[in-house]
């Protein structure tokens, strides 16, 4: 079974003990339970990412030997595992993968899927993933549980860290537009204090690491000098294009299948491409970004990747950079003409 932190995690692990408990009358029964890593162990980030998916895997075991009883029936053993830390996972298909080879590897005849699974981001993937498990020869199965009720972003939770995070951004940005008098500092902790209770439960998907953060931080100082170059390199491209006599446009809408995943990567390479002259998002779903492009010339610097990487940078550290275009990955779809 694979697992990620899910608000129906709990109630699939105890139906997978039920399951396990009725199975072992015919034989010993071994209980597989994977975390699927979101980094590789070589990123800078991964030492954190792992210790939190073994804490969630130790979590688990202890679910089960609660559900299993002061008196457990004998045949009955668990094993947990962290997968795909040796390569970097982009699609349902990757995921599939990584978890098919582990079943053939150890002899998994059945796949216990929660019904809110949802690694390496907050966009659900478990339609799709069941599809590509089924490639494999194992029965997939879904956990009959109780789904969550649908309800808005603004039931997260808030927490300290949150709190702290979102008013110190808010009280830095209100004070480097302000003019440092006295005033400024008291009306500055008002506002930052109203934006922190307000925007705290809904600013982050998952709790912000301080590390993590000013990692990423310093990073993006590094990124916005270099945005700005492609910013004007590009400039420069459109206005040849607009005052050459043929006007040599050549608009089209493109899919780009970016190599990102989470809220602030994904907002943040949207936006990048769309500041840039000759690209504008039109949409995003998942990873899948549709892109209106001007010129050819500006699909081509879209698929050669440089965006992609430099966001990946800021986010994910140095060692993720290091990725194929997604021109050579063949995550660079043709669209329609615009």
């Amino acid at each position: 079974m694979p697992v990620d932190d899910s608000v129906t995690l709990r109630n699939t692990v105890a139906y997978v003990v039920d399951e396990a408990k009725t199975a072992v009358t015919d034989g010993p029964v071994e209980l597989h339970f994977v975390d699927i890593a979101s980094t590789r162990s070589v990123d800078p980030d991964a030492p954190e990412e792992l210790a939190e998916a073994s804490e969630l895997l130790e979590r688990v075991e202890l679910w089960v030997e609660e559900d299993l009883g002061e008196d457990p029936p004998a045949g009955i053993s668990v094993e947990t595992a962290v997968l795909g830390a040796d390569r970097y996972l982009f699609s349902p298909g990757d995921y599939a993968d990584a978890i098919l080879e582990y079943a053939a590897d150890v002899g998994v005849d059945r796949i216990v899927l929660d019904p809110e699974y949802s690694p390496g981001g907050a966009t659900p993937m478990l339609r799709p993933l069941q599809l590509e498990l089924t490639r494999g020869d194992v029965d997939v199965a879904e956990a009959p549980v109780e789904r969550r009720t649908e309800t808005t972003v603004l039931t997260r939770a808030a927490s300290l860290p949150k709190y702290v995070t979102v008013f110190g951004a808010s009280y830095l940005f209100y004070m480097l537009l302000s003019a440092w008098k006295p005033l400024d500092f008291l009306t500055g902790f008002l506002t930052a204090t109203l934006a922190a209770v307000l925007l705290a439960p809904v600013a982050f998907s998952q709790q912000p690491s301080v590390v993590r953060v000013g990692k990423q931080l310093a990073r993006m100082l590094l990124f916005v000098p270099y945005l700005l170059k492609e910013i004007a390199v590009a400039n420069l491209q459109i206005a040849y294009v607009v005052l050459h006599p043929s006007l040599p446009i050549d608009p089209e809408i493109v899919e780009l299948r970016a190599a990102v995943w989470g809220d602030a990567p994904v907002t943040t390479l949207a936006n990048s491409i769309t500041l840039t002259p000759g690209t504008l998002t039109v949409s995003v779903s998942d990873r899948a970004f549709d892109i209106h492009s001007l010129t050819a010339g500006s699909r081509e610097d879209l698929f050669g990747g440089s965006l992609e990487r430099a966001v990946r940078f800021v986010f994910y550290g140095r060692e993720a950079a290091a990725i194929a275009s997604p021109r050579e990955r063949g995550d660079g779809g043709e669209g329609q003409d615009g």
